[in-house]
């Protein structure tokens, strides 16, 4: 399976990620996370900035990172990591995974920048048992005027996405999730930047599950 290259944004998300954790979004991680168990499939794993947030009742991580640099990353914080993690090569579009083989799934900051995001999710759904809880922590379209007219310019005019990997800011991944066949059972949504000085964008972190 071919790697999706972005090298400049990779260094770029390496940085950037160290200081949204400090400036809170670590918490929001943990929150992502907390009381996860058995076999968790994380798609578009990135550096792997999860891993240290994973509960003790997770048998095994299978962590999918189509990136190289980021891959590596990844691979450096598995090592680290109190719970198992395997860091593989695959798309969301196409996990390496088969049918029902994970309790759960995650997708944090993803489904933003996957070509495919009704396949991703589809795929998602595919892979994990009936019941199965989707953890998701997602940036998304914004409800109120000028910031919702402003991140649709940004996407359709192809200047966000060419700069941030393939990142898509007016999605409505929450509608997207439940369109997948998931049920959602709890969505928390707000705002969120790195700085003062940044604009806040919408960001939902919630459980759904496979319906």
């Amino acid at each position: 399976m071919p790697d999706i290259e972005h090298p400049r944004f990779a260094r770029m998300y390496l940085k950037f990620s160290e200081r949204a954790d400090q400036a809170g979004m670590a918490e929001h991680r943990r929150r992502l996370l907390a009381g996860l168990g058995g076999r968790v499939l994380e798609v578009g794993a990135g550096n792997g900035r999860n891993f240290a947030h994973y509960p003790a009742g997770v048998t095994e991580v299978v962590a999918v990172e189509p990136e190289p640099t980021l891959r590596a990353a990844a691979q450096d914080a598995a090592d680290q990591a109190e719970v198992p993690v395997t860091v593989v090569a695959g798309t969301a579009e196409e996990l390496p995974i088969g049918d029902g083989e994970m309790d759960a799934a995650v997708a944090s900051l993803v489904l933003c920048s996957v070509p495919d995001q009704p396949g991703a999710l589809a795929e998602l759904r595919r892979v994990m048992r009936p019941g199965g809880e989707l953890r998701f922590f997602e940036h998304v379209i914004a409800r109120r005027q000028p910031t919702r007219l402003i991140l649709q310019f940004l996407d359709r005019s192809g200047l966000w996405p060419k700069f941030a990997g393939g990142c898509h800011p007016a999605r409505d991944t929450g509608a997207a999730i439940e369109a997948a066949g998931f049920d959602i059972e709890s969505c928390d949504r707000f705002p969120f930047s790195v700085s003062r000085f940044e604009p806040s964008i919408p960001h939902i972190l919630g459980v759904a599950r496979r319906g």
